[in-house]
């Protein structure tokens, strides 16, 4: 018998870079992820579950966001065409590389099949593997806004939270309880607004239960609940490092495939080119590996998938002999203690290729390894009581806080949040005097919510696409004040461009106005 469990949380979103220009570097960022992660992650849930001598158990939170953009028909339509695209490049492959080119492929090909067996509609596997108890699915904040930097307006932080519920709901067919909350950021109060919204639980990383008032009494190996009646749990470090660390953990391995060295920096311009791809940037054609942490990345060795797929076993193996020992020793001082281990999703395929192996080896073995699988809604389901304590503010971004999202790199968006918001709020305090006011300030509570997002502001700081992240948020906020400004001065604004704004931010279309009410 276990001596406690295990609750793996995966979070899986993308901002919502929905482009009309196929081929685009948007694109890439979701058709990458739906190759190398979110489709890998179906299948190996799925075979696991069919498994009877397996009990595959995780939490996972799909973003509104994300949602938006599976069930986008012309992205559908074009992600045969992308795979096909990159099935040509690979048949340019040097010599040296068939081994690698030849198994990426496979499955590549292997994804196109699973594709068109779904026609493309992922939605509803989500939903049968919740269905099964397989699935633990959570929202997150509707896009993504870092919630500690809008609590100004807390009718800002509302409507994030009420249209990801909504949203959830109108798509997956159930009310979310569970949240993943953006970077697992927490202010004081958040748990009531989580409360107000019908969420019931969420993510938080080791300090903001270590420093809750009072400290808990099982540290973070129990949930906690909140004055507001929201359930807590928290990360637990040794059960994250070794699977998310590329340079202490498993993914900076040498055998396992080297995410940096991509064919989109290696083939010719004219190969390239012939495929429609007119500026070099990676395309998720990958064939060396690791090698080593200090080399090169043109000396890197080719990628040998078996050995990979060995050592990804062997190290699911290593993992669950870790967990098993924590869990022995916990099982000391306490009936029933969790470990909690959160992942962004993409970690698995997209950052690090052989997850998904990782993941399907895990729920194999656990059973033998003594260790138990469990989501977060079983665990709260379970009787006795939480421990009533006030949760820390916190993020697991760098340093702890908020310091990421609010740096000299981003800072300036944040009273541009402010002054959109509160003009938001104001206006819709003062009610709307048509049914066009009300269409044209649904469409403005839209852009308010993409400019929120904190992808955005994560890039500006990383500094790696800022120009993108920077006329993201620039393009949002210029179309909410020209909305915002036409419902003020009562004039239509132009035909041309208001369709064309509709046709390319057209998620939430539940979206009411009077989230941002006031209450």
């Amino acid at each position: 018998m276990a001596a406690g469990d295990l609750a793996l949380v995966f979070h899986a979103h993308l901002p919502y870079v929905r482009s009309s220009e196929p081929g685009s570097l948007e694109e890439d960022w979701f058709f990458q992820a739906l190759l190398e992660s979110y489709l890998p992650l179906l299948e190996v849930l799925e075979a696991s579950a069919e498994d009877r001598a397996q009990t595959p158990r995780l939490s996972l939170g799909l973003s509104p966001t994300l949602l938006s953009l599976l069930i986008a028909p012309d992205l559908r339509e074009r992600f045969s065409p992308w795979l096909e695209r990159r099935l040509e490049l690979l048949r340019q492959a040097p010599g040296q590389l068939q081994e690698a080119a030849s198994a990426l492929a496979t499955q590549l090909k292997r994804v196109e099949r699973q594709w068109r067996a779904c026609k493309g509609d992922l939605l509803p596997r989500f939903r049968r593997l919740q269905q099964q108890g397989v699935l633990d699915l959570l929202t997150c904040a509707a896009t993504h806004g870092y919630l500690p930097l809008l609590r100004d307006n807390p009718e800002a932080v509302r409507a994030q939270l009420l249209n990801a519920v909504r949203e959830h709901e109108r798509l997956l067919g159930v009310r979310p309880q569970g949240i993943w909350l953006p970077e697992c950021a927490y202010f004081e109060g958040l748990d009531q607004l989580l409360a107000d919204s019908g969420l019931r639980y969420a993510v938080l990383d080791a300090h903001g239960l270590l420093h809750a008032l009072p400290r808990p009494r099982y540290g973070v190996y129990a949930p906690i609940c909140s004055p507001g009646g929201v359930a807590f749990f928290a990360r637990d470090g040794d059960a994250t490092l070794p699977v998310w660390s590329a340079s202490s953990g498993y993914p900076g391995d040498g055998v396992y495939r080297e995410f940096h060295r991509d064919l989109g920096w290696d083939l010719s311009d004219e190969a390239l080119s012939e495929q429609g791809i007119g500026s070099r940037r990676p395309l998720g054609l990958k064939l060396h590996r690791v090698t080593a942490q200090s080399c090169p990345l043109n000396q890197k060795q080719p990628y040998a998938p078996a050995a990979a797929q060995a050592k990804a076993a062997a190290d699911a193996g290593h993992y669950l002999a870790g967990r098993a020992e924590q869990l022995s020793g916990l099982a000391q001082a306490m009936e029933c203690p969790l470990l909690v281990a959160p992942f962004d999703a993409e970690l698995f395929g997209h950052w690090w290729y052989e997850g998904p192996t990782f993941l399907a080896e895990l729920f194999r073995q656990a059973p033998a390894a003594g260790v138990g699988l469990v989501t977060l809604r079983q665990v709260l389901e379970r009787p006795g009581e939480l421990q009533l304590c006030r949760p820390s503010p916190s993020s697991w971004g760098q340093g702890g806080y908020h310091h990421y999202w609010l740096n000299e790199s981003n800072a300036w968006v944040v009273p541009e949040w402010h002054r959109a918001s509160s003009a938001m709020v104001s206006r819709v305090n003062r009610g709307v005097g048509s049914v066009r006011q009300r269409e044209l300030l649904a469409q403005a509570g839209r852009e308010l919510l993409l400019a929120q997002s904190s992808d955005w502001s994560f890039i500006l700081r990383a500094g790696t696409t800022t120009e993108l992240a920077r006329e993201r948020i620039d393009r949002h906020l210029d179309r909410f004040w020209r909305l915002l400004n036409a419902i003020e001065r009562g004039v239509e604004p132009p035909a041309h461009w208001l369709n064309a704004v509709k046709v390319e931010d057209s998620l939430f279309p539940q979206l009411n106005a009077a989230d941002w009410a006031s209450r």
